[in-house]
Protein backbone atom coordinates (compact mmCIF):
# COMPACT_ATOMS: atom_id res chain seq x y z
CA UNK A 1 0.00 0.00 0.00
CA UNK A 2 1.20 3.32 -1.22
CA UNK A 3 2.60 5.49 1.84
CA UNK A 4 1.54 9.05 1.22
CA UNK A 5 1.78 10.09 4.84
CA UNK A 6 4.31 12.80 3.31
CA UNK A 7 1.51 15.01 2.07
CA UNK A 8 0.09 17.13 4.49
CA UNK A 9 -3.52 17.53 2.91
CA UNK A 10 -3.59 13.47 3.61
CA UNK A 11 -4.62 14.50 7.10
CA UNK A 12 -7.19 16.82 6.07
CA UNK A 13 -8.82 14.26 3.81
CA UNK A 14 -7.43 10.95 4.04
CA UNK A 15 -7.24 8.88 1.38
CA UNK A 16 -9.22 5.28 1.77
CA UNK A 17 -7.60 3.37 -0.89
CA UNK A 18 -3.89 5.40 -1.13
CA UNK A 19 -2.87 2.89 -3.86
CA UNK A 20 -5.42 5.00 -5.92
CA UNK A 21 -4.77 8.08 -8.08
CA UNK A 22 -6.27 11.20 -5.18
CA UNK A 23 -8.92 13.61 -6.82
CA UNK A 24 -9.26 17.01 -4.45
CA UNK A 25 -12.13 19.12 -6.28
CA UNK A 26 -15.57 20.52 -6.63
CA UNK A 27 -17.85 20.34 -10.30
CA UNK A 28 -17.55 23.70 -11.21
CA UNK A 29 -16.17 24.06 -14.75
CA UNK A 30 -12.14 23.87 -14.34
CA UNK A 31 -12.89 21.09 -11.23
CA UNK A 32 -15.14 18.84 -14.05
CA UNK A 33 -12.53 18.97 -16.51
CA UNK A 34 -10.31 16.24 -14.57
CA UNK A 35 -13.49 14.35 -13.10
CA UNK A 36 -14.54 14.15 -16.54
CA UNK A 37 -11.50 12.71 -17.83
CA UNK A 38 -11.01 10.20 -14.81
CA UNK A 39 -14.08 8.98 -15.97
CA UNK A 40 -13.08 9.13 -20.12
CA UNK A 41 -10.34 6.89 -19.12
CA UNK A 42 -11.35 4.45 -16.18
CA UNK A 43 -8.28 5.31 -13.93
CA UNK A 44 -9.17 4.37 -11.14
CA UNK A 45 -9.13 7.31 -8.65
CA UNK A 46 -10.71 8.97 -5.14
CA UNK A 47 -12.39 12.01 -4.87
CA UNK A 48 -12.38 14.27 -2.23
CA UNK A 49 -14.94 16.98 -1.99
CA UNK A 50 -13.45 20.16 -1.61
CA UNK A 51 -16.11 23.25 0.13
CA UNK A 52 -14.45 26.22 -1.79
CA UNK A 53 -17.11 28.27 -0.75
CA UNK A 54 -16.11 27.65 3.40
CA UNK A 55 -12.54 28.65 1.71
CA UNK A 56 -11.52 24.92 2.45
CA UNK A 57 -8.77 25.69 -0.74
CA UNK A 58 -6.92 28.51 2.23
CA UNK A 59 -6.14 25.92 4.88
CA UNK A 60 -2.41 24.95 5.28
CA UNK A 61 -3.23 21.17 4.35
CA UNK A 62 -4.73 22.19 0.55
CA UNK A 63 -1.99 24.97 0.00
CA UNK A 64 0.50 22.32 0.79
CA UNK A 65 -0.83 20.44 -2.42
CA UNK A 66 -1.49 23.82 -4.48
CA UNK A 67 0.05 27.05 -2.94
CA UNK A 68 -2.24 28.93 -5.27
CA UNK A 69 -4.86 27.70 -3.79
CA UNK A 70 -7.23 26.44 -6.32
CA UNK A 71 -9.34 23.69 -7.19
CA UNK A 72 -8.72 21.14 -8.87
CA UNK A 73 -5.37 19.13 -7.64
CA UNK A 74 -4.72 15.68 -7.69
CA UNK A 75 -2.36 13.31 -5.46
CA UNK A 76 -1.16 10.35 -7.72
CA UNK A 77 0.90 7.78 -5.61
CA UNK A 78 1.91 5.72 -9.35
CA UNK A 79 3.62 8.86 -10.76
CA UNK A 80 6.42 8.86 -12.84
CA UNK A 81 9.46 6.26 -11.82
CA UNK A 82 6.63 4.62 -9.83
CA UNK A 83 7.03 7.97 -7.18
CA UNK A 84 3.82 9.92 -6.01
CA UNK A 85 3.08 13.37 -8.04
CA UNK A 86 1.03 16.33 -6.49
CA UNK A 87 0.08 18.15 -9.61
CA UNK A 88 -2.51 21.45 -9.40
CA UNK A 89 -3.63 23.30 -12.62
CA UNK A 90 -6.20 21.56 -14.60
CA UNK A 91 -5.24 21.85 -17.85
CA UNK A 92 -1.91 20.53 -16.67
CA UNK A 93 -3.48 17.50 -15.15
CA UNK A 94 -5.45 17.14 -18.45
CA UNK A 95 -2.24 16.65 -20.02
CA UNK A 96 -0.29 14.58 -17.85
CA UNK A 97 -3.30 12.14 -17.59
CA UNK A 98 -3.60 12.21 -21.39
CA UNK A 99 0.37 11.37 -21.68
CA UNK A 100 -0.25 8.36 -18.42
CA UNK A 101 -2.61 6.47 -20.27
CA UNK A 102 -2.12 7.24 -23.90
CA UNK A 103 -5.48 8.01 -24.07
CA UNK A 104 -7.47 11.42 -25.69
CA UNK A 105 -4.41 13.07 -27.04
CA UNK A 106 -2.31 11.82 -29.95
CA UNK A 107 0.88 10.33 -30.05
CA UNK A 108 1.87 12.25 -33.32
CA UNK A 109 3.90 15.51 -32.22
CA UNK A 110 2.42 17.78 -34.19
CA UNK A 111 -1.22 16.82 -33.16
CA UNK A 112 -0.05 16.42 -30.00
CA UNK A 113 0.80 20.40 -29.92
CA UNK A 114 -1.77 21.25 -31.87
CA UNK A 115 -4.54 19.76 -29.10
CA UNK A 116 -2.22 21.50 -26.08
CA UNK A 117 -2.52 24.58 -27.73
CA UNK A 118 -6.39 24.53 -28.02
CA UNK A 119 -6.35 23.62 -24.44
CA UNK A 120 -3.96 26.43 -23.41
CA UNK A 121 -6.65 28.89 -25.15
CA UNK A 122 -9.15 27.33 -23.11
CA UNK A 123 -7.13 28.12 -19.99
CA UNK A 124 -5.96 31.57 -21.25
CA UNK A 125 -8.82 33.18 -22.77
CA UNK A 126 -12.24 31.11 -22.44
CA UNK A 127 -12.23 30.10 -19.03
CA UNK A 128 -11.18 33.48 -17.60
CA UNK A 129 -13.38 35.52 -19.80
CA UNK A 130 -16.56 33.40 -19.13
CA UNK A 131 -15.84 33.46 -15.55
CA UNK A 132 -15.59 37.09 -15.57
CA UNK A 133 -18.45 37.79 -17.48
CA UNK A 134 -20.77 35.08 -15.48
CA UNK A 135 -19.39 37.02 -12.31
CA UNK A 136 -20.80 40.35 -13.52
CA UNK A 137 -23.73 39.36 -14.62
CA UNK A 138 -24.96 37.06 -12.46
CA UNK A 139 -23.17 37.85 -9.23
CA UNK A 140 -21.97 41.82 -9.16
CA UNK A 141 -24.48 43.39 -11.74
CA UNK A 142 -26.94 43.93 -9.71
CA UNK A 143 -24.47 46.04 -7.26
CA UNK A 144 -22.45 48.03 -9.97
CA UNK A 145 -23.64 51.10 -11.68
CA UNK A 146 -20.44 50.95 -14.31
CA UNK A 147 -21.10 48.52 -16.97
CA UNK A 148 -18.04 48.60 -18.77
CA UNK A 149 -16.72 45.98 -16.55
CA UNK A 150 -19.40 43.41 -17.83
CA UNK A 151 -19.34 44.33 -21.34
CA UNK A 152 -16.08 44.14 -21.58
CA UNK A 153 -15.64 40.75 -20.72
CA UNK A 154 -18.91 40.15 -22.72
CA UNK A 155 -17.51 41.32 -26.26
CA UNK A 156 -14.41 39.22 -25.41
CA UNK A 157 -16.61 36.16 -24.75
CA UNK A 158 -18.48 37.07 -27.73
CA UNK A 159 -15.62 36.90 -30.17
CA UNK A 160 -14.28 34.02 -28.05
CA UNK A 161 -16.87 31.84 -28.71
CA UNK A 162 -16.84 32.79 -32.01
CA UNK A 163 -13.46 31.34 -32.81
CA UNK A 164 -14.47 27.97 -31.12
CA UNK A 165 -17.33 27.84 -33.44
CA UNK A 166 -14.69 28.71 -36.66
CA UNK A 167 -12.59 25.90 -35.50
CA UNK A 168 -15.09 23.28 -35.58
CA UNK A 169 -16.33 24.04 -39.04
CA UNK A 170 -16.14 20.84 -40.51
CA UNK A 171 -15.26 18.83 -37.29
CA UNK A 172 -17.10 16.58 -35.16
CA UNK A 173 -15.03 17.52 -31.71
CA UNK A 174 -12.16 20.18 -31.55
CA UNK A 175 -9.12 17.81 -33.00
CA UNK A 176 -11.72 16.77 -36.02
CA UNK A 177 -13.22 13.52 -35.76
CA UNK A 178 -11.51 12.35 -32.32
CA UNK A 179 -12.12 13.99 -29.08
CA UNK A 180 -9.84 15.08 -26.55
CA UNK A 181 -8.79 16.69 -24.18
CA UNK A 182 -8.65 19.79 -25.93
CA UNK A 183 -12.87 19.20 -25.85
CA UNK A 184 -12.68 18.03 -22.08
CA UNK A 185 -10.92 21.55 -21.16
CA UNK A 186 -14.07 23.46 -22.94
CA UNK A 187 -17.13 21.87 -22.45
CA UNK A 188 -18.42 22.53 -18.96
CA UNK A 189 -17.39 26.13 -19.44
CA UNK A 190 -19.96 26.91 -22.29
CA UNK A 191 -22.09 24.30 -20.68
CA UNK A 192 -21.58 27.06 -17.99
CA UNK A 193 -21.83 30.16 -19.76
CA UNK A 194 -25.45 29.56 -21.17
CA UNK A 195 -26.66 27.37 -17.86
CA UNK A 196 -25.83 28.43 -14.69
CA UNK A 197 -24.29 32.31 -16.02
CA UNK A 198 -27.63 32.87 -18.03
CA UNK A 199 -25.13 34.53 -20.20
CA UNK A 200 -26.11 32.86 -23.21
CA UNK A 201 -27.62 36.36 -24.77
CA UNK A 202 -23.78 37.99 -24.28
CA UNK A 203 -22.69 35.95 -26.78
CA UNK A 204 -25.69 35.86 -29.37
CA UNK A 205 -25.31 31.91 -28.35
CA UNK A 206 -28.81 31.11 -30.54
CA UNK A 207 -26.39 32.38 -33.71
CA UNK A 208 -24.44 29.99 -33.26
CA UNK A 209 -24.77 26.27 -35.10
CA UNK A 210 -21.45 24.30 -34.26
CA UNK A 211 -21.12 25.32 -31.10
CA UNK A 212 -24.48 23.84 -29.57
CA UNK A 213 -24.11 20.72 -31.71
CA UNK A 214 -20.25 19.99 -30.00
CA UNK A 215 -21.74 20.80 -26.49
CA UNK A 216 -24.82 18.34 -27.03
CA UNK A 217 -22.63 15.76 -28.29
CA UNK A 218 -19.93 16.15 -25.71
CA UNK A 219 -22.68 16.08 -22.90
CA UNK A 220 -24.65 13.15 -23.67
CA UNK A 221 -21.40 11.26 -23.73
CA UNK A 222 -21.80 8.68 -20.34
CA UNK A 223 -18.41 9.40 -18.68
CA UNK A 224 -19.37 13.35 -19.14
CA UNK A 225 -22.85 12.85 -17.57
CA UNK A 226 -20.89 11.02 -14.77
CA UNK A 227 -18.12 13.55 -14.23
CA UNK A 228 -20.20 16.52 -14.30
CA UNK A 229 -21.33 15.87 -10.36
CA UNK A 230 -17.92 14.50 -9.43
CA UNK A 231 -16.83 14.73 -6.52
CA UNK A 232 -20.24 14.86 -5.12
CA UNK A 233 -21.46 17.67 -3.02
CA UNK A 234 -22.32 17.10 0.44
CA UNK A 235 -26.28 16.83 1.14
Amino acid sequence: MADLSAFPITSRWPAENPDVLQLYSTPTPNGVKVSIMLEEIGLPYEPHFINIGANETWGPEYLSLNPNGKIPAILDPNGPGGKPLALFESGAILIYLAEKTGKLMSSDPAKRYETIEWVMFQMAGLGPMFGQLGFFHKFAGKDIEDKRPRDRYAKESHRIIRVLETRLEGRDWVMGDEYSIADIAMLGWVRNLIGFYGAGEFVEYDQLKRVPEWLESGLARPAVQRGLDIPKRPA
